[in-house]
């Protein structure tokens, strides 16, 4: 059984950073395409970032391009986020999630991915 755990979210400034870690159990994580979505108060999950199986290839949401990296480490069965100049827009649930497929391209979609976590909060205020 595929279990996702995140951590690294907290509470931070405006402009500063945190990075998400999510570690992979049960599997292998060079086997799954691995995303990153979000869900703030009152509003629908959307779509932050997401990399392929080998890693050299990702995609992003545009309020993630130029502030937000992800990264894997399949060695370590580990997917990160890095988050730089956090805006308080930025605040919500942020999880990771992994997809299962023959294919190693990314996908947007929500329900392209089979396996999800918890989720790790991720609050910006002064």
């Amino acid at each position: 059984q595929v279990q996702l755990v995140e951590s690294g979210g907290g509470l931070v400034e405006p402009g500063g950073s945190l990075r998400l870690s999510c570690v992979l159990s049960g599997g292998s994580l060079s086997s799954y395409v691995m995303g990153w979505f979000r869900q703030a108060p009152g509003k629908e999950r959307e779509f932050v970032a997401a990399i392929i199986k080998a890693g050299y290839d990702s995609e992003y949401a545009d309020a993630a391009k130029g502030r937000l990296i992800i990264s894997r480490d399949n060695a370590k069965n580990t997917v990160y986020l890095q988050m730089n100049s956090l805006k308080p827009e930025d605040t919500a649930l942020y999880y990771c999630a992994a997809r299962s497929s023959p294919y190693d391209f990314t996908s947007e979609s929500r329900r392209d991915y089979m396996y999800w976590g918890q989720g790790t909060q991720v609050t910006v205020s002064s």
